[in-house]
């Protein structure tokens, strides 16, 4: 096993405490796990190319919440500068004389074939030849048969048409009343619907004027900015429920009340959301490994994040809460 190099040990320290194994670091990088782990030993051989090597530690620091600029500045030494590789030479597209027999040998054996297909056409030529002859015969015989039962027909079919009729008039009658039903139905259908949707107009109503009354009040303003950290107030409102939403990539996701105890410290996953009931608390302190389309809601309103994440991946919000029947 190769020894780490001093960026490679940093490197695996800073994943380990966050609690990141190589296969979370592998789904949120997209790095293979075979090059990640040569970063950390520092066995850059293992890499597809020299030009990627610093590109996968850029991804890495990013994922586990280290400023790239600053690693890179302090560990130069370790890192190989960027080198032009050769381009892979374009295989030939010229056909080899060996190519050529091939393919007529097989146009060859198609001729070969040929007499037995003839042969097959021909049966079946001659089969439905016959079937039309014989279903000809089978035809004149039908007309003969009906032309002598002609008469006994017509009395058979006088009596079928009177007990047609009469199926029909029951049948009539029937459909009626199955029609009556129908619309009873429907029409208590139609009155059920407009309950329900007369009932969940009025739940939306109070529901926006409860967010219209409570969004007056409520108040979210910036106390201190610095680095990647920064810390913001809530007051005027007797609720602090906290919304993260992840639109983008997986991501670290570290929410803590103000006593250090951890309501979620794990891998936040694209598209997940997860929320959090912090009315009790007086400050809730959330730390994002990957910022980049991570959306906050406090009391269901959205709220910016302090940094623009393009420039500050890894970002640290604290929350100081007063509610409002306090102040």
């Amino acid at each position: 096993m190769l020894a780490l190099t001093e960026l490679g040990q940093r490197l695996r320290q800073e994943r380990e405490s966050k609690g990141l194994s190589l296969e979370d670091l592998q789904k949120l990088t997209k790095i293979q796990k075979r090059y990640l782990l040569g970063i950390e030993e520092g066995n850059y051989e293992v890499m597809p190319g020299k030009f990627y090597v610093r590109a996968f530690i850029k991804q890495y620091c990013e994922a586990i919440g280290l400023d790239t600029d600053a690693i890179f500045e302090e560990y130069k030494s370790d890192i190989p500068s960027t080198q032009t590789e050769d381009m892979p030479q374009q295989l030939s597209r010229v056909r080899s004389r060996k190519e050529i027999p091939q393919h007529t040998k097989g146009v060859s054996k198609a001729y070969d074939y040929l007499p037995t297909v003839l042969v097959v056409a021909g049966v079946v030529v001659v089969g439905i030849i016959i079937w039309v002859i014989a279903q000809n015969i089978v035809s004149d015989k039908n007309k003969e048969q009906a032309n002598q039962e002609a008469p006994n027909s017509e009395v058979q079919q006088s009596n079928t048409q009177e007990e047609t009729n009469e199926t029909t008039a029951k049948n009539d009658n029937s459909k009626s009343e199955d029609e009556q039903s129908a619309a009873d139905k429907k029409e208590q259908e139609k009155e059920k619907a407009e309950k329900e949707k007369a009932a969940k107009e009025k739940a939306e109503k109070e529901k926006a004027e409860k967010e219209k009354k409570d969004s007056g009040k409520q108040e979210y303003k910036e106390v201190q900015k610095t680095g990647r950290s920064a810390t913001y107030a809530l007051s005027g409102t007797d609720a602090f429920n906290l919304e993260v939403t992840s639109t983008q990539a997986d991501t670290w996701l570290d929410v803590k009340n103000g006593k250090g105890n951890a309501f979620f410290s794990s891998i936040l996953k694209k598209g997940e959301t997860k929320e959090f009931d912090l009315t009790k608390e007086t400050e809730a302190r959330v730390n994002i490994g990957y910022s980049p389309g991570v959306e906050l809601k406090v009391n269901g309103k959205e709220v910016d994040l302090p940094f623009d994440s393009s420039k500050q991946v890894r970002q640290v919000v604290t929350i100081q809460y007063q509610p409002a029947e306090a102040q």
